[in-house]
């Protein structure tokens, strides 16, 4: 796995994996020094220096002209990123301009079918707002 595309919990798990390994072998190290060995193997000089440049980046997809898809309210979407603003580290702002409009009301006699829609997404790429049944509005599949 590549740096550009590497992020600090898949940076974490390939840790923990090294160490795994290392341990049926017989050796045991610290879950620090395996975080140091990612890096260099990902030509960083330290587990700092790795993180500072894999958290600052943002998702693929989220900056303008970026294309996502997940769900809005339940509704499957594709879309192209308008607008997006890193609000603090792994949260976004994102403005989406859908593919397809997306009815967001439930009711048979009623529809309201929206084509952008704005919401704030954080690490796993959910909104904190939820529908009812407690499922986040903006769902974007990271």
């Amino acid at each position: 796995m590549s740096a550009a595309r590497l992020t600090p919990a898949e940076a974490k798990a390939e840790a923990r994996r090294l160490r795994t390994t290392l341990a049926a072998e017989g050796v045991a190290i610290s879950h620090g020094q395996a975080l140091e060995r990612v890096a260099r193997a990902q030509g960083f000089r330290d587990w700092n220096a790795l993180h500072a440049a894999i958290a600052r980046r943002p998702p693929a997809g989220f900056v303008p002209g970026g294309r996502v898809r997940g769900h809005y309210l339940g509704q499957p979407f594709e879309a192209t990123v308008l607008r997006a603003a890193r609000l603090r580290p792994g949260w976004y702002r994102l403005e989406l301009a859908l593919d397809r409009p997306v009815d967001v009301v439930t009711f048979a006699s009623f529809s309201n079918l929206r084509r952008r829609v704005r919401g704030t997404v954080g690490p796993a790429g959910t909104s904190r707002e939820r529908t009812a049944d407690g499922r986040p509005h903006l769902e974007i599949e990271l």
